[in-house]
């Protein structure tokens, strides 16, 4: 197992406050009405076509995530992607857009809503801005570490090109009120021709409902995880994408098919903790609300308690921004509210197997005594059934 220094897993914390961005990510920046839209690339080797586009940690996950910002009715135009295109808004209102083969579909997500844009279709997307007019956040996630790009729109590489912006074959942005040049030796990217494009898949907004999970809609579970009934802990878990951690054996996830990466909700109440436990994949977390203490370690635990060489690091959401953490696979970790009111943060995991905690030995114990052990399906379940079932 790789050892971690203290250095190392401090530099995986990503806090909104140090974020940069590219205004110049993609094709569309000059277009008239498609910006100013500022591109994050948090982790992940990245898909954008500037090679200036700055990465917080280029280390490849399995899948990708990044973020944009943009005011009240920027809009960003008709792309494809090839893997799967999550969409997490955790500021303002944002208006979906789908199809175009040839009209147009819509449909609006809110603040802590969840969408999956399906794959071999064209999308977009437009800012409504924040009540008081500020500009909204999505968190974006793409499926695997090579995206295999994007694929723009015959009328969004055509008035690019009136701004005198030109995209090549290998993806490369030339640029003439920068000096680029452009000349006939060129090859430039060739979109769908409208035929292709008639040819995706339709998707109805009935349809597209389904892939959108609504905050207010979430299937918390108070025993998702082993530790959760435990004095001091009542962590609760929604699933949103994907097999995740959670040991709810009631519980799937709104969203299904294959996506490379699991998404999930999880919640800590005032005063509450997720108990000392490991991991064998890649986690990251993404606060959405509250204050939450990260604590790991390298080692595996004498007991309950973190040893003296564990590293900690509070990572905080609100309505300003929120701040990411990459968590490394086998390392041992706990989470602590670390405020007043209850922690709410994303937990992407990569792969589309259930994900199956190791906790801590002290952990297992205090469950049991509580009454709770997981089943030989690896879900939580009242020890006295399961003990009993295997004599």
């Amino acid at each position: 197992m790789t050892q971690y220094t203290t250095e190392e897993l401090q530099a995986r914390f990503i806090p909104a406050a140090g974020l940069s961005y590219s205004t110049e990510a993609f094709i569309d920046y000059r277009i008239p009405g498609c910006a100013p839209k500022k591109n994050y690339a948090l982790i992940g080797p990245g898909v954008s076509q500037n090679p200036n586009q700055p990465v917080s940690l280029r280390e490849k996950h399995g899948f990708q995530v990044g973020g944009v910002a943009m005011g009240p009715g920027v809009t960003n135009p008709p792309h494809m992607h090839f893997t799967a295109e999550v969409f997490i808004c955790t500021r303002g209102q944002w208006q979906l857009h789908w199809g175009f083969n040839p009209e147009r579909h819509e449909y609006a997500i809110d603040e802590g809503d969840i969408a999956s844009l399906p794959t071999w279709i064209y999308r977009g997307f437009q800012s409504q801005g924040t009540t008081d007019g500020k500009e909204g956040f999505m968190f974006t996630a793409l499926g695997r570490d090579d995206t295999g790009g994007i694929l723009w729109g015959a009328a969004t590489l055509e008035a690019a090109r009136e701004q005198g912006l030109h995209l090549t074959e290998d993806y490369q942005i030339i640029d003439e009120h920068l000096g680029g040049k452009w000349d006939a030796s060129m090859k430039r990217l060739q979109p769908m021709t409208p035929h292709e494009v008639s040819q995706l898949r339709t998707w109805s907004p009935a349809q597209m409902r389904q892939r959108v999970v609504k905050f207010a809609e979430l299937d918390w579970s108070q025993r998702a995880l082993l530790d959760s009934a435990l004095p001091g802990c009542g962590a609760q878990v929604a699933p949103v994408i994907g097999h995740g951690m959670s040991a709810e054996r009631n519980h799937l996830a709104p969203i299904m098919n294959s996506h490379g990466f699991s998404i999930e909700w999880l919640k800590i109440p005032s005063g509450g903790c997720v108990s000392l436990h490991q991991l064998a994949a890649k986690q990251v977390l993404a606060v959405y609300q509250g204050s939450v203490e990260i604590s790991i370690q390298n080692q595996p635990p004498l007991g309950v308690e973190l040893d003296s060489t564990a590293t900690k690091l509070v990572a905080n959401g609100s309505i300003e921004g929120n701040d990411s953490y990459a968590m490394p696979a086998d390392v041992w970790r706990s989470y602590r509210n670390a405020g007043s009111s209850e922690v709410v943060m994303l937990v992407m995991t990569p792969g589309d197997d259930r994900k199956r905690i190791t906790w801590a030995p002290d952990v297992v114990e205090r469950a049991a005594a509580a009454g709770y052990t997981h089943d030989a399906n690896g879900y939580v379940g009242l020890k006295r059934f399961i003990d009993r079932s295997q004599r």
